[in-house]
């Protein structure tokens, strides 16, 4: 009863206008609405249109004599004139319930199973000579088992779909816990990845700057060494200059062994013994580094309701 309770409606209250009931008309799906409201709801459709329920959208067709021929929905009308009448009135409700509807003034009396209406007896004898009919209580009470039936299903029905929707709603919880669980582990793979990445570009430049450093110096050194020699030959070459221009010849005589002997020591020194090698550095990127699954490879699988059914996503 606790589920019957919970898909309880306001049945005196009109879903379109969320009102009481104006003069409720039934639909073939048994949706209750005021006339009002259906002649507003479908005011650019015409008789013999097929339409939409506006609560559940089963399709029907507007009546021959328009709206106002839908069957008037004597149960909606019965809850609300309980709504509002008062204990002598209730009598009033029951007795005006039982007239018939083409007959003010004749009560109904049979129940025509062909055309599923209540029916006066002049209705009987004129419309419905020739169909199946039976007094309205012994077809009501034929037609509570099959009524309290189908509630029965209903609220099983109910009840079902409400497990349903709460097992998929555990088992999204479920799946997003999972899936933070996972993006947890790829930021984490990700992350070691990247501290790898890292270590070894630092490496890479730390051991360049290396190499740069001990070429920097070595090249200091050669630089030097060079241009110490031709600090000499530049000396030699002022002085023999100066010598010839302007030395005299005891001056020339005097100087001109040990001139011999500096020039030949100078260019006797094996300047190509100095030498500066500069190392051919290049870098190679990693092989098929766009295509190389880094940190690992997500895989979904993806799991029906019923079970032993497995899609595999690839």
């Amino acid at each position: 009863m606790a589920a019957a309770a919970s898909i309880a409606t306001d049945w005196t209250v009109c879903t379109i206008c969320l009102e009481m009931f104006d003069n409720p008309k039934a639909l073939p799906c048994l949706h209750g609405f005021c006339l009002k409201c259906l002649q507003r709801y479908f005011k650019d459709n015409s008789p013999g249109n097929e339409v939409p329920c506006p609560l559940c959208r089963t399709k029907f067709k507007i009546p021959s004599d328009g709206l106002r021929a839908l069957r008037h929905h004597f149960f909606i009308q019965h809850l609300v004139d309980a709504r509002n009448a008062a204990s002598k009135e209730q009598e009033l409700i029951q007795l005006r319930a039982s007239y018939c509807d083409k007959h003010k003034d004749k009560q109904v009396e049979l129940y025509c199973y062909d055309c599923d209406e209540n029916i006066c007896l002049t209705c009987s004898a004129v419309k419905h000579r020739n169909h199946n009919s039976g007094e309205i209580p012994e077809v009501a009470g034929s037609f509570k088992p099959r009524i309290d039936e189908d509630d029965k299903r209903i609220v099983s029905a109910v009840n079902a779909v409400q497990q349903r929707s709460e097992k998929m709603k555990q088992h999204a919880l479920e799946f997003a816990c999972k899936v933070e669980s996972v993006l947890k582990k790829v930021i984490e793979a990700g992350e070691a990845i990247k501290r790898l990445v890292d270590h070894q570009v630092s490496e890479c430049i730390m051991e360049l700057q290396s190499v740069k450093l001990d070429t920097d110096k070595q090249f200091e050194v050669v630089q030097e060494q060079l241009q110490l020699a031709l600090v000499e030959m530049e000396s030699f070459h002022t002085y023999s200059r100066e010598l010839l221009g302007k030395g005299r010849p005891s001056d020339v005589t005097r100087e001109a062994s040990e001139l011999h002997k500096r020039a030949t020591e100078l260019l006797d020194s094996d300047l190509t013994s100095v030498q500066y090698w500069l190392p051919h550095v290049t870098f190679s990127p990693a092989a098929q580094l766009t295509s190389f699954q880094l940190i690992g490879k997500l895989s979904t699988t993806y799991i029906s309701n019923k079970e032993g059914n497995v899609f595999r996503h690839s």
